[in-house]
């Protein structure tokens, strides 16, 4: 498990910079670059399907998947960095999102 620090601060899962979703997805199987990653567990707050909560309380530590094969913390689909940032100030999507920690291996 990965320390999470999530700044897509209109994301429905997070609370002061921890996600309360429990686990995310960072996908894009080809990305090459940062910007090209994006969290698929993105929800925009306000979304009217999306629960505000998976756990109770937020936490640093979750699980990530990864489909981003080319980043050097990906081994079989799992995020093996010791710590994770996720961007996208003013997201609308996942699109708008990405994971500041990829690093091309």
């Amino acid at each position: 498990m990965a320390d999470l620090k999530c700044s897509v601060e209109n994301c429905v899962y997070n609370k002061d910079c921890l996600c309360s979703k429990g686990d995310i997805m960072v996908g894009n199987k080809h990305a090459d670059r940062k910007s090209d990653t994006c969290c698929e567990s993105f929800r925009e707050a306000g979304e009217s399907n999306a629960f505000t909560s998976a756990i109770s309380h937020p936490t640093s530590n979750i699980s990530i998947d990864c489909e981003a094969t080319k980043c050097i913390y990906n081994t079989d689909y799992k995020c093996y960095a010791e710590h994770v940032d996720i961007k996208g100030c003013g997201a609308s999507d996942c699109g708008g999102t990405n994971c500041a920690t990829f690093k091309t291996k």
